[in-house]
């Protein structure tokens, strides 16, 4: 019975350790997480999507015919009597009316309208992109000042063992007093590191809430481990051609152009006229003294058509200002693609830095400085090694350890902007490029 209620307490404690760790673990927020909770709750991204579908209401609008006109009419009436059956024309009248442009206009007006509203969602996938790349950016900042500020108390705990070694030296008359100021210092200096590292972390997380639309001071907590190997990512000029396929400010330019050249082609359209149509009918009432019956109705169709006469005044100018309106399109979208190249470019060169210096630091600068701190504090605590080398040692550690994590957050943030001036992600282009050689 004992052995069955330990067995048993046992298995409620482990339960409730599991359960424990569980909800830990749904609190740390990851990076893939933090980019879906973005795009889900910024408000930003909302505004530019409920604007995109906005425009893309604006096409039917523009292709569809005018609104019919109704009109009631009292035609002829003798202004002596106002009478229906005095005059022979008297009549009340009621007639419709439809404007008609000229064939192929609305449907260059609904062609220009969608072709924008194209561009409208295509301005949604970039602000989708950016967000993206930001948050990851913001990330990874954090990322780093967590790590950051990991190294620091580390730091300082090892600094207080150097202080109490050095007091205890210069206790037994082996050490000198100055030993002892200059780590005190040094672990000053190392505290208000500290300092400056949980209001940068502060700041970062309000950044970050508001990306997800959240109160400034939501606890952020994010995860002690990230992956640090840096994928290889293709060469600038496949990047490039990719970019060119994918990137969604390009696709968007491109429809700038396309709906600047249907308005072109529809301000030539304007050297032609509109038409209208017309039809009435009118009630006469009274009788006909010409042969003594009743007046009959009488009925009215019309056709008429605009008259474009002042053409050098108006659609020459018209077609003129469209055709500026389409080279300006032409220039700027030039310009977005260098920007867009440019862009990819310092990326790309941003990563390969990166990247290349934190496999410098983790492979070679830090285990070689830690082989040095470790070596001079075993010589100094035999008094073979100056106490003021052995501290700039560790200051040195210590540095070259938080420029490694230094380089890993700007290697990934590098790697989100790079995917965002691409439109998809790098390291599938690479893939891409290796499927298609295979």
């Amino acid at each position: 019975m004992h052995h069955f209620i330990t067995s048993r307490s046992i298995l409620i404690v482990l339960l409730l350790l599991v359960s424990h760790v569980a909800t830990a673990d749904e609190h740390v927020l990851t990076s893939n997480q933090a980019v879906k909770m973005a795009l889900s709750n910024n408000q930003a991204l909302a505004a530019q999507g409920a604007h995109a579908r906005s425009v893309r209401a604006i096409a039917p609008q523009v292709g569809s015919l005018p609104d019919p006109v109704l009109s009631l009419n009292a035609l002829n009436l003798p202004i002596d009597s106002f009478s229906t059956t005095q005059e022979n024309m008297s009549q009340l009248q009621v007639a419709i009316s439809q404007a008609i442009p000229f064939p192929g206009k609305r449907a260059l007006r609904a062609s220009a309208a969608e072709l924008l509203a194209d561009a409208a969602m295509l301005d949604t996938d970039e602000f989708h992109l950016q967000l993206a790349s930001l948050v990851k950016g913001s990330w990874w900042n954090l990322f780093y000042i967590d790590r950051a500020t990991e190294t620091v108390e580390r730091n300082k705990q090892l600094l207080r063992q150097l202080i109490r070694i050095a007091e205890t030296k210069y206790k037994v008359g082996k050490g000198l007093q100055q030993d002892v100021l200059l780590a005190q210092l040094e672990l000053s200096k190392l505290l208000n590191v500290g300092i400056n590292l949980k209001a940068a972390r502060k700041k970062e997380v309000a950044a970050l809430n508001a990306l997800f639309n959240r109160s400034a001071y939501e606890t952020i907590i994010l995860p002690q481990k990230a992956e640090e190997l840096l994928p290889d990512v293709a060469v600038e000029s496949e990047l490039a051609k990719q970019a060119l396929l994918t990137r969604p400010l390009l696709s968007k330019q491109g429809k700038f152009i396309a709906s600047a050249q249907t308005q072109v082609q529809l301000a030539e359209k304007n050297y032609y006229p509109d038409f209208k149509l017309a039809a009435a009918y009118g009630v006469r009432s009274g009788i006909n003294p010409a042969n003594n019956r009743s007046r009959p109705d009488l009925a009215t169709l019309q056709l008429s058509m605009t008259l474009p006469f002042f053409t050098d005044s108006k659609q020459h100018h018209q077609l003129d200002q469209r055709r500026a309106e389409l080279a300006r399109t032409e220039f700027s979208s030039q310009d977005v693609k260098a920007a867009v190249l440019a862009e990819l470019s310092q990326a790309l060169a941003d990563y390969e830095k990166a990247r290349e210096q934190g496999l410098l630091f983790k492979t070679g600068i830090i285990p070689q400085a830690q082989q040095t701190v470790a070596s001079m504090l075993a010589a100094y605590q035999v008094n073979k090694v100056d106490f003021l080398n052995l501290v700039r040692a560790q200051v040195t550690l210590y540095n070259y350890e938080t420029q490694y994590w230094k380089s890993l957050a700007e290697a990934n943030q590098s790697l989100a902007r790079l995917d965002a001036a691409i439109g998809v992600a790098a390291i599938s282009v690479t893939v891409q490029k290796e499927f298609n050689h295979e």
